[in-house]
């Protein structure tokens, strides 16, 4: 099966009342975790490269994996370009066999924000590749995206109108109190969602797929993980899972998921050498990495994004 942008998908999930997983990816065995998982629950996937990860993995290594993993599952799967912050990366991914790319101009004005994803968009459509713009700035910090809490900012319902007619994205990343990062919110800081943030961008974009970053989730599998690196249970506080299957349910139709993957493929690496002090095969402790990948990423399916079963 080959790539396939996230039109259709979005179009499904929206109707379906479900989410799509878009997981960062960086190497073999994260991508194998998460195809495993997503080929068992039967679920569409949308494998995410940050330009973090392009510099680590470098971009040829990255497509070629990705398309092995069309070639072990029978899926919907479109490849995506996290972040992109400039035309000039978004063009190399869009040249260089990407399906999908985001463009994120939230660091500019509003009218160099449309200027920059109208650009993108345009060059994109062109060769059959979905856009993702963004809206509102999220708090955290994941590889190159880097906001202080002070200059975090939600999306403004009324302007998301004029920015998607005027850019023509596919979809739309809006900021309504999900952040990046894994230890995000302090013990007793309850996290909550701006729904009515996303209830008035509902009804002002009516079926438009709307995304959701910095969702990393609290759940006993994520406190596991967080134990297993040596954190405490207090430490494990991100966004209720509850308000993530909610959000999925109305008109988020893709949400990212990554800090939760990088802990839990360290956990699985850190618990092996722990037990096996005297081993140094890559191929034994990765392994243990890449079970801990699908183990998280079967759950995320299930318990957050509601896909099981929804790759027809």
């Amino acid at each position: 099966m080959a790539l396939v942008s996230t039109k259709e998908m979005f179009q499904k999930a929206y109707e379906g009342g479900y989410a799509i997983g878009a997981f960062n990816v960086n190497n073999m065995e994260i991508i194998q975790g998460i195809t495993e998982a997503a080929q068992e629950e039967n679920s569409p996937l949308i494998l995410q490269v940050s330009a973090g990860a392009r510099k680590y993995a470098r971009h040829n290594y990255l497509v070629k994996l990705v398309e092995a993993a069309l070639l072990e599952a029978d899926l919907p799967i479109a490849l995506h370009l996290d972040h992109g912050d400039d035309f000039e990366i978004c063009k190399a991914c869009i040249d260089g066999g990407f399906s999908s790319v985001m463009i994120d101009g939230s660091k500019h004005s509003f009218e160099d924000n449309i200027i920059l994803t109208k650009k993108v968009v345009e060059y994109a459509h062109e060769r059959g590749v979905t856009v993702e713009g963004e809206l509102g700035k999220l708090a955290g910090i994941e590889d190159d995206v880097n906001v202080s809490a002070e200059d975090a900012s939600y999306t403004r319902p009324e302007e998301v109108e004029e920015f998607v007619s005027r850019t023509g994205v596919d979809s739309l990343a809006i900021a309504i109190g999900t952040s990046h990062g894994a230890f995000k919110f302090k013990p007793g800081q309850k996290p909550m969602l701006r729904f009515d943030i996303l209830e008035e961008v509902e009804r002002r974009l009516p079926n438009f797929p709307i995304v959701l970053h910095g969702a990393s989730s609290v759940s006993q599998e994520f406190v596991k993980i967080i134990a297993a690196n040596g954190g405490k249970m207090d430490d494990a506080i991100g966004i209720p899972e509850e308000m993530l299957r909610k959000a999925a349910g109305m008109a988020v139709c893709k949400i990212n998921i990554d800090s939760d993957l990088r802990l839990a493929f360290t956990a699985g690496v850190r618990e092996h050498l722990a037990n096996n002090p005297s081993h140094f095969d890559p191929r034994q402790y990765l392994t243990k990495g890449r079970e801990n990948i699908k183990t998280l990423v079967k759950h995320k399916i299930v318990n957050v994004l509601g896909s099981s079963g929804a790759a027809k």
